[in-house]
């Protein structure tokens, strides 16, 4: 019996994974390899389930836009925010602000007034109850 017929009865020694091995028969190992691209890649999520930040990112995502607009809203969105949130403040406080000077201007106007305004006013006051 010679040696080449004891050699291939032998079973196919196992490799470990991340061995491949190339058309010309010899074994690399390729674990790091990328993958080949199939085309784009379909994720299936439900929309409603995903965070409210997280909503744009995944469509946009889905959609296959790419990287540069998930970076937007992340950086933009937040940003939006803010400054909705500031030009709100802002006006909040210009309203709170007439407010005060209108309160104080009544109120100098008020205190400041002399009899023949009070007069004035009463005489007024009792033209629209005549008309009334």
């Amino acid at each position: 019996m010679s040696q080449e017929t004891t050699v291939n009865h032998l079973p196919e020694p196992i490799r470990p994974s991340g061995v491949v091995q190339l058309p010309d028969g010899t074994y690399v190992y390729a674990e790091n390899l990328p993958a080949p691209y199939a085309g784009p890649q379909v994720v299936h999520q439900h929309i409603h389930q995903a965070a409210p930040d997280k909503t744009v990112q995944r469509i946009v995502l889905g959609s296959g836009v790419g990287a540069g607009a998930v970076a937007a809203g992340v950086y933009f969105g937040p940003l939006l925010v803010a400054a909705l949130t500031s030009i709100a403040a802002s006006f909040a406080f210009l309203a709170f602000l007439a407010l005060v000077l209108g309160w104080g201007v009544h109120t100098v106007v008020k205190s400041v007034g002399s009899p023949e305004g009070a007069a004035a006013v009463k005489n007024v006051r009792k033209a629209r109850r005549k008309r009334g």
